[in-house]
């Protein structure tokens, strides 16, 4: 295998980066429904403060016939340029907690460099755990909220909230070869499928990607803003449940995904993550507890310094 590292170039100052972080990583490609990881990943990069940590080269990874870049054509000039990217981001959540974040195109070619590529980065940055999203559309109703499949080796995340566990075979992307691979390694990775209502695959839609946040969350403890995108998933299911009663065969089709999906609810056996093991909800008294006690260790984890470029 060709060296990994010929793939990425590395950002100054990357020896600033501390170790330990948790990755996040989000491809676009083979399947986006419901423009979940896309639109994850622009919010991410247009909500947080971030910077570049290392860049992915697409005159190697990236087959341009099928996905082409966007040129900007002025009258009778062409005036902007728009290539595709993939690289690696230093972010900060909402609380200052740092973490990596891959995200942009999904590779076209050499997915085995490219894991090797990843796998490298991974032991670059002593990287604590990795977590990945994407998104396939599903015959399940708009009304209901957004379950997901989750794979990987982090069992309390698939026993508190993997909706959907099949033996099947599926067309993989690149980030099922880099999970597979951490597995067999021992390091703790989790997948993220988010099952999307397949008459809003070709959507836009917003509570796709506040599924996605929440599963990272659910997985690192990050904390993201999401107000903007809830207010948008409102508006958004407004209309859609306009649309529906003002179709009497669309209305019967997701009264039928309705039933269906409340009955495999009602026999999945699946334990709220709020709940303890007993089954019991916490009180409020317990959760402001378990709330101080977090803003205590990360008042005194401020003062380990401010990191990579202040982030």
């Amino acid at each position: 295998m060709k060296d990994p590292t010929e793939l990425f170039e590395l950002a100054d100052e990357v020896d600033l980066i501390p170790e330990g972080l948790p990755l996040v990583a989000a491809l676009t490609g083979f399947t986006d429904a419901g423009a979940a990881v896309s639109q994850f990943g622009e919010y991410m990069l247009d909500t947080l403060n971030n910077r570049v940590v290392a860049e992915f080269d697409p005159d190697i990874l990236l087959d341009y016939r099928a996905r082409r870049p966007i040129v900007d054509f002025d009258q009778d000039h062409l005036s902007d340029y728009q290539p595709q990217t993939l690289r690696l981001y230093l972010v900060s959540d909402e609380l200052g907690q740092q973490f990596l974040f891959l995200h942009g195109f999904e590779p076209d070619f050499r997915w085995e460099q490219f894991t090797a590529a990843v796998l490298h980065l991974v032991d670059r940055f002593q990287v604590k755990t990795t977590t990945w999203v994407h998104a396939i559309p599903m015959p399940v109703p708009h009304t209901r909220s957004i379950g997901v499949t989750v794979s990987g080796n982090r069992v309390e995340l698939t026993d508190a909230m993997s909706v959907w566990r099949p033996h099947t075979q599926v067309p993989a992307n690149v980030l099922h070869l880099a999970e597979y691979r951490l597995q067999q390694l021992g390091h703790p990775i989790a997948g993220f499928v988010l099952l999307i209502p397949h008459y809003l695959a070709d959507t836009e839609y917003p509570l796709a990607a506040v599924a996605s946040l929440e599963s990272i969350s659910a997985a690192t403890g990050l904390i993201f803003p999401t107000d903007r995108l809830r207010e948008e998933g409102r508006e958004f299911l407004t209309k859609i449940d306009q649309q529906v009663k003002a179709n009497t065969e669309l209305e019967k089709l997701v009264g039928t995904l309705e039933e269906r999906h409340d009955s495999y609810m009602q026999n999945a056996g699946l334990r709220s993550p709020l709940t303890d093991e007993d089954g019991e909800l916490p009180s409020a008294d317990e959760i402001a507890a378990e709330l101080e006690n977090f803003l205590a260790i990360k008042r005194r984890g401020d003062d380990s310094g401010p990191g990579f470029g202040g982030l």
